[in-house]
């Protein structure tokens, strides 16, 4: 699908950008263009890489006329650029509104002006029935992203746009798990929101292989999720003391906006998800190509989703301790000189 082609990921410069970023060098890929606003990000990911056919584009996605620029002639965009830091998006929600939703639809305005073939925008679990700004500003981005598949009934725009949704990647920046080695590797206490939480479970090499599967199967203004299993916070942190010792824990209650559970599908959603390609795949009521019938001629071996449960972290199977412990080793502590 990418050989050849010219790649633009917005936030390019996130854990999530840098692991999709070796993905698609893998393949006979033409060009990656980086647009992040970090520059020092830019600088160690350029000597990282040392690869000509990437380049690094400093810009905001909130700025329209550098976007323009930045899509030029590029064929997918994976757009992953987004404020994520709940507490900090509690304290500031007009800014996540400003980079979330405005900067997404200049995402849409400028990949239509510039005829882009497909674009994937990076959605969260938190979209789902929202709690938070955060997961409100990704609701609002997945609606635009849907939404902007009605040019394709123009004759002047062919650009189609799909969304993903997965859940907290394992080891991604600000996530639990480096949180909690750095504090164990101290000998203090591991900080607890609630221990009967649970979350999601992907690894960046799950998450990525994800991302690029349903940016192939997608038509146009579906929302895929893939099927997970989930881990409870209490897992992660024995896990971790079994390799770092324990040194006790500390419950600090859940923090503004956060969830016990998350949740990837919910009960209304359900009526309109189907299984596809061992994918979930969400679609839009109001499109005629989402009729039951055209689903069924145009998505080869999809199946209806026959359970009216939703799909949640408390209710999908877990992650046994000693798998959990192994993803940990492997993700973090291959290196470690100490633990590996």
């Amino acid at each position: 699908m990418f050989d050849g082609k010219k790649v633009l990921i917005t936030g390019g410069t996130g854990s999530l950008g840098t692991a999709l970023t070796q993905k698609l060098l893998d393949s006979n890929v033409d060009t990656i263009r980086i647009f992040s606003r970090n520059e020092s990000q830019q600088v160690e990911m350029e000597s990282k890489f040392n690869d000509e056919r990437i380049r690094f584009l400093l810009g905001d996605i909130r700025d329209y006329d550098r976007l323009l620029m930045a899509v030029e002639d590029i064929d997918y965009v994976f757009h992953a650029a987004a404020l994520k830091h709940v507490p900090k998006i509690e304290y500031n929600p007009f800014e996540s509104i400003k980079t979330n939703v405005i900067g997404s639809q200049n995402i849409i305005n400028a990949c239509l002006k510039s005829n882009v073939k497909k674009v994937i925008g990076i959605s969260t679990d938190k979209a789902v029935s929202p709690l938070n700004t955060y997961g409100a500003t990704k609701l609002l981005m997945e609606k635009l992203f849907v939404s902007a598949n009605n040019y394709l009934d123009s004759r002047k725009y062919n650009t189609k746009f799909i969304t993903l949704r997965y859940g907290n990647v394992l080891g991604s920046s600000g996530s639990v798990i480096p949180k909690f080695i750095e504090q164990l590797r101290l000998k203090n206490k591991v900080t607890i929101t609630d221990p009967l939480m649970t979350r999601f479970s992907i690894t960046m090499n799950e998450a990525t292989s994800f991302i690029l599967k349903a940016a192939e199967l997608g038509k146009g203004s579906e929302i895929f999720v893939p099927k997970l299993k989930a881990y409870t916070i209490m897992d992660v942190k024995e896990s971790l003391t079994d390799i770092f010792g324990d040194y006790g824990e500390n419950i600090i209650g859940i923090r503004s906006g956060e969830k016990i559970h998350e949740t990837l599908i919910n009960i209304d959603e359900m009526k309109y998800s189907w299984e596809y390609n061992d994918l979930y795949m969400i679609t839009s009521p109001p499109y005629p190509m989402f009729h039951p019938d055209v689903i069924m001629e145009n998505y080869e071996g999809i199946k209806k989703i026959d359970k009216f449960k939703q799909y949640s972290s408390d209710s999908v199977d877990k992650i046994l301790k000693e798998e959990l412990k192994e993803i940990i080793k492997k993700s973090y502590l291959q290196n470690d000189e100490k633990h590996g």
